[in-house]
């Protein structure tokens, strides 16, 4: 070269396998050399080579001679020493034949180190002493040799290569040692993050940290969590195993990469195991687990919604002592010394009740009606039950019918009366019962033209049957039929009402009226009613327009209802126990009355209920009922914001 005085200072070559030949060549310009050496001092030469210090010839010779040892290293190092110095220029030449895409399978490479315009890949070796026609298959024989050992044919197509595996190596491309390498190290960095984890558990730290948690009052995670980030040197501690954490899951990462990038053409997928890094809540849990589930030299698992442990095994077990939760509302004030699982004082509004607070004032009804059932379902969950006929809500009524017998064929042309009771006002007088729907199932004969119409009446308390009300199916919101045709030989139907939580009420008694009209066009009005005559045969098969009920369910609930502490809060009205009682008294039956009355059907104000329920559970005269009605609505008229409390009159 035409800028260096001198000639090649160092080269060293190393031969290989089909033609190919690697060279590193180092020009030194002596002048030069000298002179930066003179200006820098003859310390220069004990310099790091990668610095911009003085290069002495004895440190050229000690790169060239580790060049085939540690390639890599030395030419970074040469890299920095020509951009530094002016004297020297490197030149790396490797012969023999061209890889695809690889910088470790170039021909040549002129100059890399100065990144020259000049670096260009040129064929040399064997192939250019042959004939034109031999020059791909040799070069395509010596890439298949490198690039797949002789195991199949190199192909390379839209920057990918790969190779084409013969039938005696199927898995050519499936680096099997190195993905078994890369699968070891993904379970080691496994093993690294289980230890970093373990060594922050068993730090002192954590440890001290979970000593001195509260014991005198259940904690939960956000209360272990203010403390969590009060203590500086548990925050300094936890801040060191995130970051060995982060390190650890980010080698994960890339080795899983790797292992994806490297099996893509293998038949059989890699085993990855990639590690889960543990959370803060991970740590607040495990603290309440420390706290409350490490009895017998055994940690569980605490849940927070249940205050109870999963245990690794059953016996013996994890669980220790939870104690009471201190906090607002129905919750303790503070728990007992001598047990920590019970209360020892309440807050206002509140009572202490065998270690547990409850409300000081109960519901003004609940001891004397209950309006609501232990099974709080949705009305979604209502209509499948029902549907089902779920026995877990079906009351056992008394069918009365003077006119229709269950399972047997009748003339449905005139009315029908049927009644399904249960009579509670006779043998339970301590329930009163919620009707939530009910089901009817029936057939017809085969062709018939009639059409069942139902007329459904409630009776909620007991009386006579005019003392019902008649439900508005299909009017004002409230529910309709809904009828389903059975899939057997048969015409039979299915109807089913349901009237879920909005239209729920109380009963006694259900009166059922039957009444068909003809569906046959022929007649021209549909409400024309057919009456023929009875059928001579008990199981008609030919006569037209018979039918028979199979069957008729309630479902619904009973809740408890006290007709002596209700009797109670009556005499208090004339006889009051001491100053105060009277008002309280018309109080609650204030309220008894508006919760009884609003369980009205819809369509104009309310039907007093309440008025049956004192005149037929509690068997009081007409007299009395409407002086404790008068009563109450005098007490109302004295509170303000008064408006008249209107109810329609059902039972007399």
């Amino acid at each position: 070269m035409g800028m260096f005085a001198e000639k090649p200072f160092k080269k060293a070559r190393k031969n290989h396998p089909v033609g190919r030949e690697e060279s590193l060549t180092i020009f030194v310009d002596k002048r030069k050399l000298s002179l930066e050496s003179s200006s820098t001092g003859a310390e220069g030469s004990s310099r790091n080579l990668n610095t911009t210090g003085a290069v002495t010839l004895e440190a050229l010779h000690q790169l060239a001679a580790s060049y085939f040892t540690d390639r890599e290293s030395t030419l970074r190092r040469l890299h920095h020493l020509q951009i530094a110095s002016t004297a020297i220029r490197v030149t790396e030449t490797r012969t023999g034949p061209l890889g695809c895409s690889n910088y470790d399978n170039l021909d040549t490479v002129s100059s890399v180190l100065v990144h020259s315009p000049e670096n260009k890949v040129q064929l040399q070796g064997l192939q250019v002493i042959l004939p034109g026609y031999l020059q791909s298959r040799f070069i395509q024989a010596a890439l298949n040799y490198i690039g797949c050992k002789s195991e199949g044919q190199f192909v390379c197509r839209n920057n990918d290569c790969w190779c084409e595996c013969s039938v005696d190596f199927p898995q050519c491309n499936c680096p099997r040692s190195d993905l078994d390498t890369l699968e070891d190290s993904l379970l080691h960095i496994q093993d690294a993050l289980r230890l970093v984890n373990k060594e922050f558990e068993e730090s002192e730290a954590f440890r001290g940290f979970t000593e001195k948690l509260p014991v005198h009052y259940a904690v939960n995670t956000s209360v272990v969590e203010d403390l969590w980030r009060m203590d500086a040197g548990l925050l300094q501690r936890y801040r060191q195993l995130e970051t060995s954490s982060k390190q650890l899951l980010a080698r994960a990462h890339r080795t899983t990469n790797k292992l994806f990038s490297l099996s893509k053409r293998c038949r059989k997928p890699p085993r990855i195991i990639l590690p889960r890094p543990r959370s803060l809540h991970f740590w607040l849990n495990y603290a309440l687990s420390m706290l409350y589930c490490s009895e017998n030299k055994q940690v569980g698992v605490y849940s927070e919604k249940s205050r109870s442990c999963s245990c690794p095994y059953d016996h013996p077990p994890c669980q220790g002592l939870v104690p009471c939760s201190v906090g607002d509302g129905s919750r303790c004030a503070s728990c007992s010394a001598e047990n920590r699982t019970r209360c020892s004082g309440c807050n206002p509004g509140f009572t202490l009740t065998q270690g547990a607070c409850r409300p000081a004032v109960p519901d003004p009804t609940d001891p004397y009606l209950g309006m609501e059932s232990d099974r709080d379902l949705q009305d979604l969950e209502l209509r499948f039950l029902i549907q089902r006929r779920d026995p877990h809500l079906a009351l056992h009524g008394v069918f009365v019918s003077n006119d229709v017998r269950i399972n047997t064929w009748f003339d449905p042309s005139w009315r029908k009366r049927m009644l399904l009771t249960l009579k509670s006002n006779r043998v339970k007088s301590s329930r009163v019962h919620m009707l939530l729907g009910l089901t009817l199932q029936f057939c017809l004969t085969r062709n018939s033209t009639l059409e069942p119409t139902l007329s459904l009446f409630v009776n909620p308390f007991g009386g006579s049957h005019s003392e019902s009300w008649t439900m508005p199916i299909g009017q004002h919101g409230y529910p309709e039929w809904e009828q389903t045709k059975l899939d057997i030989p048969l015409d039979c139907y299915n109807w089913t009402l349901t009237l879920g939580n909005r239209w729920k009420s109380f009963f006694e008694t259900v009166h059922f009226y039957l009444r068909s009209y003809s569906r046959d066009s022929a007649a021209g009005n549909k409400n024309t009613s057919l009456y023929n005559d009875p059928p001579e045969d008990s199981e008609p098969s030919n006569n037209i327009g018979y039918m028979k009920v199979n069957s008729m369910q309630l479902f619904g609930y009973s809740v408890h209802f006290d007709p002596e502490a209700i009797q109670d809060l009556i005499l208090q009205i004339d006889y009051p126990y001491t100053q105060g009682s009277q008002d309280s008294a018309l109080l609650q039956l204030v309220e008894l009355r508006y919760r009884v009355n609003r369980l009205s059907p819809p369509g104009g104000p309310h039907m007093d209920l309440f008025a049956c329920l004192l005149r037929h559970r509690l068997k009081l005269s007409s007299t009395d009922v409407m002086r404790i009605l008068t009563a109450l609505q005098a007490f109302s008229a004295k509170h303000p914001n008064y408006t008249e409390y209107e109810a329609n009159k059902l039972c007399s």
